[in-house]
This record gives structure tokens, C-alpha cells and sequence, in this order.
């Protein structure tokens, strides 16, 4: 796996984040039929809030963003995205495992929304995520808190 870390975001990341949301998106969102050069970038610019949101870097530049907003019932894992690139490399598991510890710490679920026939939703699946509904566009997904083994 390559070396990775996570930074606090900026409101400065907000244009390199949104750019990245577009390349990232872009194939499963044409398949679907909703690509859209604008909106994909302005949804990203509309939801971001750098107080939840940390940037992915590989070897210093940025290579994804991840956010985990709070909500009454859950976190949500939100703008999840990682460079074509990096993928594969298994930064994605790792960043994951790390934000489900803080949530299992918390007593928390979390909750996310993936697009109907993307890959990410095997990682989602890989790490205990299961469908609460879907529809044409997205399914819903939770994942409960893991409470730690009695037998430790």
C-alpha cells in the first residue's frame, strides 16, 4: 500500500476537490445518463464544508477528500473520492477502516449514498456497509456500529 495521510481541508481545496469529484464521477455518472459538466462540480462546491472534510494526500499532493458530517441518528460519509491513480493501492480501505474506528468509538452508524453500478460500492460492502434502499440513480447504504468483542 502506498503511503498516505489525511489533512484537515481548507475552503482553498474546494476547487481541486471539485475537479477531482468530476474525473472520478465522470464514467458512472455518463452511464447513468446524468453527466454534467457544471452541476458535477457545483454539486461538490454547494456540500462542501471543510470542517468535516479531509483531503487524501499521496507523496504530499492530493489524491482524495473524504467527509464524515454529523447528523441526529448517524455520520454521513460523504465525497468520497480518490485519484483514478491511487486507486487500487488500497488507500481507500485503509482511509475507510480509519473513520469507521472513530465511528465504532463514537457509538455511531453511518450512513452514505453510492451510485447504482459503481465499484465503490464492493468497498462499501467489504467493510460491513449494507443496502437500506435504492433507486434508478443511488442506493442507500448503513453501516451499524461495531461494538468491540467481549472476549478481549
Amino acid at each position: 500500500m502506498a503511503d498516505w495521510e489525511l489533512r484537515p481541508a481548507s475552503v482553498a481545496d474546494v476547487e481541486a476537490v471539485a475537479e477531482l469529484r468530476a474525473v472520478v464521477l465522470r464514467p458512472d455518472l455518463e452511464r447513468l445518463g446524468r453527466y454534467d459538466e457544471q452541476r458535477v462540480r457545483q454539486r461538490l462546491r454547494d456540500g462542501f464544508a471543510p470542517a468535516h472534510t479531509w483531503v487524501i494526500e499521496v507523496d504530499s499532493a492530493l489524491a482524495g477528500c473524504v467527509a464524515l458530517r454529523p447528523a441526529e441518528d448517524a455520520y454521513w460519509l460523504e465525497h468520497f473520492y480518490l485519484d483514478p491513480d491511487a486507486q487500487g493501492r488500497g488507500i481507500g480501505s485503509a482511509v475507510l477502516s480509519r473513520l469507521l474506528e472513530r465511528c465504532d468509538r463514537d457509538g455511531a452508524a453511518v450512513r452514505l449514498n453510492v451510485l447504482q453500478g459503481s465499484a465503490a460500492r464492493r468497498l462499501y460492502e467489504r467493510h460491513g456497509f449494507t443496502v437500506e434502499t435504492e433507486d434508478a440513480i443511488d442506493v442507500f447504504m448503513v453501516r451499524h456500529r461495531r461494538s468491540a468483542d467481549p472476549a478481549l
